[in-house]
Parts: structure tokens; sequence; C-alpha cells
């Protein structure tokens, strides 16, 4: 048997990392109500029986379930050069100044100042948000509405990929 030869190091890639990583999910108080939903339809089903009562339980549990599981999963991520939200993935090279949104100002601009050609990424249980020019002359996009938890953080992954890209 032959010694092994030493493998080499892996090597890290930095671009591929993601510089910003943020999931929305869902407030623990839908998670309550998802629970009060499947023992609702837990007791629908009671005067049917045992199996079917536990049957209509689970069901409606699970389904409350993976729709709040679903609706909370939204991502918004700058990696590679991108920004991905949702299901968009935009280059930073086609963004513009960010601007960190307060709870006011981002509720004006998810309500009276909302431009319908807009792309939003918006969650109504999170109050903050950032606001993104989109400069490419060639998408029709006025700009894109990201609800954040640490907006100052997405702001500052965008300029620093910005930076590093000299752009």
């Amino acid at each position: 048997m032959q010694p092994s030869a030493p493998s080499p190091a892996p090597s890290p890639v930095p671009s591929a990392a993601p510089r910003f990583d943020e999931r929305l999910t869902a407030p623990r108080s839908w998670w309550f109500i998802a629970g009060l939903l499947g023992l609702s339809g837990g007791l629908i089903m009671f005067p049917l029986g045992t199996v079917p009562m536990l049957g209509g339980l689970i069901v409606a549990a699970v389904l409350a379930g993976a729709a709040v599981s679903s609706y909370g999963s939204a991502r918004v991520r700058v990696v590679a050069g991108s920004l991905v939200a949702g299901d968009a993935r935009i280059p930073v090279s086609a963004l513009g100044t960010a601007e960190v949104l307060d709870p006011e100002e981002a509720r004006a601009w998810r309500t009276h100042k909302a431009d319908p050609r807009a792309f939003m990424v918006m969650r109504s249980y999170v109050p903050r948000a950032v606001r993104v020019e989109v400069t490419d002359p060639t998408d029709p996009t006025p700009y894109v509405y990201l609800s954040s938890r640490e907006p100052e953080a997405l702001v500052a992954a965008l300029d620093a990929v910005r930076a590093g890209s000299g752009g």
C-alpha cells in the first residue's frame, strides 16, 4: 500500500461567499396561529371519531405550517457580485445608490410612494427596508424595495461589492 499524497488545502473563494445573507422568517405569532389552525382541523373532524380527528389535525397543521414556512422563506443576499432577492438576481453594477428606510419611510414606499414597476420583496412584519435605485437603462424597474431587519448591513454589503468591483 502506498502512502497517500497530502491533499492541497482548499482555496477560499471570496467572491462566492455571501457578504450579506438574511432570511425574512415569519414571526412566532404566525406559527402559533398555524398551530391553532391545526387544532381547528382536528376539532372539525372530532364528531367523526378519533382517527379522522387526528387526520384532520395533522393535515390542517401541515398545510398551515407549509403556508407560513413558504411565505417566510424569502431570502435577501449579496453574493458573487449580485443582489439576490427572492427569485431575482441583479448584478450590483446595474444598481445605484442604496437608501436605508426607517419604519415610517418604509411604509410610505410600500404605499403612496410606491411605483408599480418596482421590484419588491416586502414583508409587513419587518418594519425597516432598503430602497436601491436600478441604473440599467434597459430595465424599466425604477428601484428595488427590500424588507430587512439589518438594512445598514445590506447597504454596507452592496457598497463593499461596488467598491471592490471598481464601479
